[in-house]
Order: C-alpha cells, then sequence, then structure tokens
C-alpha cells in the first residue's frame, strides 16, 4: 500500500468517525445522560374555518384562549391560556412538552377574556374531560335590557405523543363558534314610520349549559332580549317623505335542530303578538340550492349572524307571504312553518 492511498484511506475513515461521533454525542437518542433530551409533546394550530366563508378567521376572531389537556384515562394533566396579540399571529402556534400518552385537548375561545359571557361550572383541574360543562353567566341573562355575548368558541381534538417522537408532533385544533347575534328589522308597507318603542322583542331558546362535546344540556328555557334596539331610516320614498323603520338586536348561543327557539315580537299598547315564529325553521330557509349538500345544523353553526326583515300593514301586523334574512327575499308559500 502506498502512503498516498494511505493516506487518503486514513482520511476517509477519519472523516467517518467523526461524523459518527458527532452524530453520537449531538442525538437526543443518546446514551450519555449529560445530553439534552429529545422534545416531546405538540404544537398546535388553532383554525376557525367553519363558517360561511371557509375562510381561517381565528386570528382576527379569537381574543383569549383556554386549552385543557386530558391523559388516556380522561384525567385532567395541565391548562394553556394566552390572551396576547399571538392569537392574531397566523403563525402562532401553542407548543408544550408531554410525556407520551394519548391526548383529549379541549379548547375554548372567549373564556379567558376578561369581558367573557361563560364560565365552567366546575374547576376542569378537578374532573375528568366528560364532566366539563360551560354555562351562560346569569349576568348575561339581564332585564329589562339584554346583554351582547361576548363571542365564545369550541373545539377539540385526540392527539397521540409517541415513545419514539424525536421532535413536537403537529395538529390542528379546529374551532367553531357558539354565539350568534340576530338583527330584526320591521318595517311598514306602505312607508308609515314605526318606532321601536311600540314593540318587545325576544328569543326563546333552551341553550344556557353546554356538555363536554360542545353539545347542549337541556334545562330551563330562557329569553333572550334586545342588547340595542332603536329607529332608522332606508332612504327617501317616491312621494318624497322619508321612511323610518326599527329595529333590535338579540345575542344568544348556539342553535341547534334538536330545540325549538322562537323569536316573538309583541305590541306594548295591549301585548298583541305581531310575530311568533319558530327561528330555526326560519333561519334554514335561507339554506339555497348552493348549499344543498350542508346540513341544517352545519348551516346554523357557521352562520352567526343573522339579519330579518318583517313587513307590516296599516294595523302593523305581519304579512306573511315574504320574509328578508341576510339579504335573501324568501317567498313563503307555506305560512305555517
Amino acid at each position: 500500500m502506498t502512503p498516498k492511498f494511505f493516506s487518503r484511506l486514513t482520511g476517509g475513515l477519519a472523516a467517518t468517525a467523526f461524523m459518527a461521533g458527532a452524530s453520537l454525542f449531538s442525538s437526543c437518542e443518546s446514551i450519555y445522560e449529560d445530553l439534552d433530551p429529545c422534545p416531546q409533546g405538540l404544537r398546535l394550530r388553532f383554525v376557525y374555518d367553519y363558517n360561511m366563508e371557509f375562510a381561517n378567521a381565528f386570528p382576527s376572531q379569537v381574543e383569549c384562549l383556554t386549552v385543557l389537556f386530558y391523559d388516556s384515562d380522561g384525567k385532567y394533566v395541565t391548562t394553556r391560556t394566552n390572551n396576547t396579540s399571538d392569537l392574531a399571529d397566523e403563525n402562532w402556534r401553542m407548543t408544550i412538552d408531554l410525556e407520551p400518552d394519548e391526548y383529549q385537548i379541549i379548547a375554548y375561545g372567549g373564556m379567558e377574556c376578561e369581558q367573557s359571557s361563560f364560565h365552567f361550572v366546575a374547576d376542569p383541574a378537578s374532573i375528568t374531560y366528560r364532566d366539563i360543562e360551560v354555562a351562560l353567566s346569569q349576568s348575561a341573562l339581564t332585564s329589562p335590557v339584554g346583554t351582547s355575548l361576548h363571542p365564545l368558541f369550541y373545539g377539540n381534538i385526540s392527539v397521540a405523543v409517541e415513545e419514539t417522537d424525536t421532535d413536537y408532533r403537529e395538529a390542528t385544533v379546529k374551532m367553531m363558534k357558539d354565539t350568534n347575534n340576530l338583527r330584526v328589522v320591521l318595517q311598514q308597507v306602505d312607508g308609515e314610520p314605526l318606532d321601536n318603542e311600540l314593540f318587545d322583542f325576544k328569543v326563546t331558546d333552551n341553550n344556557t349549559l353546554f356538555a363536554y362535546d360542545n353539545d347542549i344540556i337541556p334545562r330551563t328555557p330562557v329569553e333572550y332580549l334586545p342588547w340595542t334596539r332603536g329607529n332608522a331610516s332606508p332612504g327617501e320614498l317616491p312621494d318624497g317623505g322619508i321612511s323610518q323603520v326599527c329595529f333590535a338586536e338579540m345575542s344568544f348561543p348556539r342553535l341547534v335542530t334538536g330545540n325549538d327557539p322562537h323569536l316573538t315580537v309583541t305590541r306594548r299598547d295591549g301585548g298583541d303578538t305581531v310575530i311568533d315564529i319558530p327561528l330555526n325553521n326560519y333561519l334554514l330557509l335561507l339554506k339555497s340550492e348552493q348549499y344543498f349538500k350542508m346540513g341544517a345544523q352545519e348551516y346554523l353553526d357557521r352562520e352567526s349572524r343573522w339579519n330579518m326583515i318583517f313587513f307590516l300593514d296599516r294595523n302593523l301586523m305581519w304579512i306573511k307571504t315574504q320574509i328578508v334574512i341576510n339579504d335573501w327575499v324568501v317567498r313563503l308559500n307555506n305560512t305555517d312553518l
């Protein structure tokens, strides 16, 4: 063997040995106790695209976040919260170290905010995840003026952290919105002005308590009253007069197909009923053919801002021939809905 060849061989072997040693000493799988262990846990992304825009609105709509972690036995592990401007960054992720196990993760947007309208019935750290209940705060059911509910968002996911993981496992928590706002407008067909003080508005539903899986737990029905009301003008009439309509807005939690919420408008001077309709049925009239594949519950969950215009006759009674919902004119052939 020539010295030159031997030099090349020993040099190659030395380089190979050096690289192997470097790999050994830098690997988190190494047997050397003085090396850092592999990072194990989760890196979570939060997305709210369960809306009618089908676009991620989490950064623009969720102001605070509470994330609960439970192990494979359903027992509480830890809680992570965030109410900083990080949530407005599309690239933000929640990173958490966790031991290998299967984790049930339940996330709430809006619970940690100072203006939160909801609360945990029991401390999540003292119960299993199946016992979690979230309730509408009693302060939100004020009278005679209602409350504009602070938005509530919900999401859950089951993710495993494996013994063999050498980095944080990526996962996405899909969120949905659990609060609604309804704006009701009354207009007289002949253009005569309407004063909001002539009417009482309310939505009645049984939806103040949520289970761990976001299902509604039946309780006593409650009334949601307007958090704002007033008069407005849509513009000038053909004869030169100014039309005036009245409006009221009510805020309430999740609508579910298994419930029977009602929208009611009554006259203050005698209590005559002007409008009394099953709210879900009428809101679902908007689900046109472009959404024909979308189920009723999915539609009620994706939409959260509702607008309804009712036309009244000279006697201030609803003319049951058409209604405008979210800018859609719906002609009613069956007024017994």
